[in-house]
């Protein structure tokens, strides 16, 4: 979990974590081309590795086919992969390495035959007891074919099945072992279930269309396939979905709201702009956001830009407070995917200019301010920075949507050590400089339950305190390759 998504060819942008998409058509139609489509809305989740699973209710118990791969999407599935899924039940996952490696072997939906039938499992997050909890298994003589932490997950829940009398229930045992951030979707034979970490980290939504239920970690997924946002699974709740009862609902596992700590990253970068979580809109939780900035950090200037994609939206917000005009200052280069080879060390192309480019008559002359998500290590800031000197801007003014980071993050979020963060023991004067703007502002941290008002929010990387004890060692990363 130690790697930092490099958006920009830096090493400077937050991963996007993963993203999971389940349906089960009660009518008996295939699924896999409805699946491919919600992760394709997803994928800005995860860019790694997608993989689907499908089983047919009506078919021989048990019987799962699955295809999986690294790569985005429509790399990874063809026409015919797709045909040949046949099934009315599924799971998918596109998926970015949080903990363990990046490699094929890793990429989800697990598919696990025991001796109750077979599992099909998607988990959106990162639990903090996973290497606990693989050695017990392993001293018990369990095998591992991954290194991630969703495995941990599958395993206990197949053991606990053998006690239990319905899958649900033994989700429910598995929950109260395993700590940390997890949306889950599981596929038995014969149900589709959907469970949500108690205190709410990732999001977990339910849609239907026609006769079909889905859920999705995003309502983006949902409007994609055609299907209808029915509600969010609430934090701690597991809904089981059967042919018989519909959608059920089991609450044993949920905490009070005040405990509760969702991930505010999900409505300043991870989630599409277009999607709602828990009620609350992304897209306004960003328009916000730039509000905030310009309310709390003002400053004199002719054009206010945004750094794609997640900066956009808050450099909106900071024109309309501010009366600023708003412009595009940067052209993205849409294609460069996950397999974007980087330029040596030694060559004159910029990683960074070859995904991102200056419109240099929108900001020649011009005194400009900048809005981007967040700052890692600085190392992309400063070259954006230069890029808009070198195409003729005279001020660069940077606001952050969010507040310094200072800690890490232990729940799915690749925040690194705190020895890595550019803003561990310096003013924002000095990473100011170090960026080379002419000046630089922060979200306030006072701001940020007003992005989501209503909802409790985990503010440990700004913090230090966390919904949940931290562990005590940082296991991030421990099974990397």
């Amino acid at each position: 979990m130690t790697k930092i998504h490099e958006q920009y060819g830096g090493v400077d942008k937050l991963k996007e974590e993963c993203g999971v998409f389940g349906i089960y058509d009660l009518d008996g139609q295939d699924v896999a081309s409805t699946i491919y489509y919600g992760l394709f809305a997803l994928q800005h989740r995860g860019q790694e590795s997608c993989g689907i699973a499908v089983s047919d209710t009506q078919g021989p118990k048990g019987k799962v086919l699955s295809h999986k791969g690294m790569g985005l999407v429509n790399e990874v599935f063809t026409p015919a992969d797709l045909e040949s899924l046949h099934g009315d039940i599924g799971v998918g996952h596109v998926r970015y390495s949080t903990a363990g490696a990046s490699s094929r072997e890793n990429a989800q939906p697990l598919v696990l035959n025991y001796i109750k039938g077979t599992l099909g499992l998607a988990h959106n997050g990162n639990l903090i007891n996973a290497n606990e909890l693989r050695h017990e298994l392993e001293y018990g003589g369990a095998i591992f074919q991954t290194t991630i932490d969703s495995e941990v997950i599958a395993y206990h829940i197949a053991r606990e099945r053998v006690k239990t009398h319905t899958v649900e229930a033994a989700v429910a045992n598995a929950m109260r072992k395993i700590k940390g951030a997890y949306s889950l979707i599981v596929m038995s034979p014969r149900k589709l279930i959907g469970a949500r970490d108690p205190y709410g980290f990732k999001p977990l939504c339910i849609g239907k269309r026609d006769n079909a239920y889905i859920l999705a970690s995003e309502t983006c997924a949902l409007d994609t396939v055609g299907a209808e946002f029915v509600r969010d699974v609430e934090p701690g709740e597991i809904v089981t979905i059967t042919k018989q009862d519909g959608i059920q609902s089991d609450k044993s596992m949920c905490i009070s709201s005040q405990e509760q700590g969702r991930c505010i990253f999900e409505y300043i970068y991870f989630a599409r702009p277009d999607s709602h979580i828990d009620g609350q809109s992304v897209y306004a939780s960003r328009i916000q956001a730039g509000r905030f900035l310009a309310m709390d950090s003002p400053v004199d200037a002719d054009l206010v830009v945004g750094v794609p994609e997640s900066g956009n939206a808050a450099a909106m917000g900071y024109a309309l407070e501010s009366g600023i005009s708003y412009g595009t200052a940067f052209v993205k280069n849409s294609y460069v995917g996950r397999t974007f080879i980087k330029p040596k060390q030694s060559s004159r192309e910029s990683s960074v200019q070859v995904k991102l480019n200056v419109l240099r008559e929108a900001v020649a002359g011009k005194r400009i301010i900048m809005i981007d998500d967040s700052i890692v290590r600085g190392t992309t800031s400063d070259r954006i920075v230069r890029m808009l000197r070198e195409a003729g801007a005279t001020e660069v003014h940077m606001r952050v949507s969010s507040p310094p980071f200072l800690w890490p993050c232990y729940f799915g979020t690749d925040v690194p050590a705190r020895e890595q963060l550019i803003a561990y023991n310096r003013t924002v004067d000095e990473i100011c400089e170090i960026i080379g703007a002419d000046s630089l502002g922060y979200l306030n941290l006072e701001r940020l339950e007003q992005l989501a008002p209503g909802l409790n929010i985990c503010k440990g990387c700004f913090t230090g305190r966390y919904p949940m004890k931290p562990p005590t060692d940082d296991i991030r990363g421990e099974y990397e390759k």
